[in-house]
């Protein structure tokens, strides 16, 4: 059975699951036949055929639910491990930068631990942990705010009125016709 949206089983759902998969032992071991058994229990006989395989070669171990596919995959000693590599900065780790993107992480946790996360999966990682999203500012160091304010307050009008005022008949995006 597949999830829309990217939702999956709650652990009620689980172990509703679980619970079925459970009764059709029963039903196996009273040599039902698939289409039968899915009619019982309502699923579909695809799921059926898959349960009674993973009862064959498992027993009924091979139908206990797995838990949560979201649990972490990361200890608390790993998690503090990254934070202390993050808190080393990119330099360290070979970037040219200081600046910590979701790819670099999710490259170092790689790295580190031999463990893929997606770049989705690495920001709720550090979400999670306290971590924070933040932007730097990108502005020149010769940035001088009193000038762009004149420059905004003063030229831009100018700039602005001399385009609108470009001529009868055209646009900036039209050329006048010359004949």
């Amino acid at each position: 059975m597949r999830y829309a949206q990217g939702g999956g089983l709650t652990d009620a759902g689980r172990t509703a699951r679980e619970r079925l998969r459970l009764q059709a032992v029963g039903l196996f071991e009273s040599g039902e036949k698939n289409g039968e058994i899915a009619a019982v229990l309502r699923v579909s006989e695809r799921s059926v055929e898959r349960w009674r395989r993973a009862w064959r070669e498992q027993g009924e171990a091979g139908l206990l639910s797995k838990g949560s596919p979201g649990r972490p995959r990361l200890s608390e000693v790993q998690v503090s491990r990254l934070e202390s590599e993050l808190e080393r900065g990119p330099l360290a780790h070979g970037w040219a930068d200081q600046r910590w993107t979701l790819a670099r992480v999710k490259t170092l946790i790689g790295r580190l631990f031999h463990v893929s996360y997606t770049v989705e999966g690495t920001w709720r990682l550090l979400k999670r942990h306290g971590w924070s999203w933040q932007q730097p500012a990108r502005r020149a160091i010769e940035r001088d705010d009193s000038a762009v304010e004149v420059w905004k307050k003063e030229t831009w009008p100018r700039v602005r009125a001399s385009r609108r005022s470009a001529g009868p008949g055209w646009s900036s995006r039209t050329k006048p016709d010359r004949h």
